[in-house]
């Protein structure tokens, strides 16, 4: 059987699967004919926007999940992020998962010059009147539920936005939401 391999940018408010327990939640089948077998490698909460790999191809998907494999993310913060908050983010954070503790593994964190281009976000966050906000980027080997956000959180700075923006050597660079791209292979580096 020859597998199929999809890139897909998940928009906001999006869950990242095919079908969903209550009919409430937008699942990913809308954006295009895939396949029967297909899923997801990894998952974006409903929230969070970007890059999401998909397959028929489950041995391709572990790798994928695995730590040998980088993310990047682009995250707009609560309030203007201090050098120190950047180094402990990078240094590693102790944050919660459902049942316990976990220290997250050093990573590299860098704040963003600029706000990047990014596809509309079909809900606006928030306006300047509230306070300002930061730009910064995350590259991680591993990926606990909603780590990103508790990070930031954990040193102050709320996640306000967050976006996958690199998945290995896959770039989402100038997708738009909701595009869906079919590939041969995925080239993870």
């Amino acid at each position: 059987m020859m597998h199929r391999h999809f890139v897909l940018f998940k928009p906001y408010g999006y869950v990242s699967q095919f079908v969903s327990e209550t009919r409430k939640k937008k699942v990913l089948g809308g954006f295009h004919d895939f396949p029967e077998g297909t899923m997801a490698i990894g998952r974006l909460d409903e929230d969070s926007e970007g890059l999401l790999l998909l397959t028929t191809d489950g041995k391709v998907s572990e790798l994928v999940r695995s730590s040998k494999v980088e993310k990047e993310y682009y995250a707009q913060v609560d309030g203007v992020i201090t050098d120190e908050a950047l180094q402990q983010l990078q240094q590693g954070i102790a944050i919660r998962t459902e049942k316990e503790w976990h220290q997250t593994k050093p990573c590299r964190v860098q704040r963003l010059k600029a706000t990047p281009e990014l596809p509309e976000r079909a809900r606006r966050i928030r306006d300047e009147r509230h306070g300002p906000t930061s730009w910064i980027t995350l590259t991680l080997k591993e990926g606990k539920f909603r780590q990103v956000r508790k990070m930031t959180a954990a040193v102050g700075f709320p996640t306000l936005r967050l976006v996958r923006v690199r998945i290995g050597n896959i770039m989402a660079g100038g997708m738009a939401a909701g595009e869906v791209i079919e590939v041969g292979s995925f080239d993870l580096g």
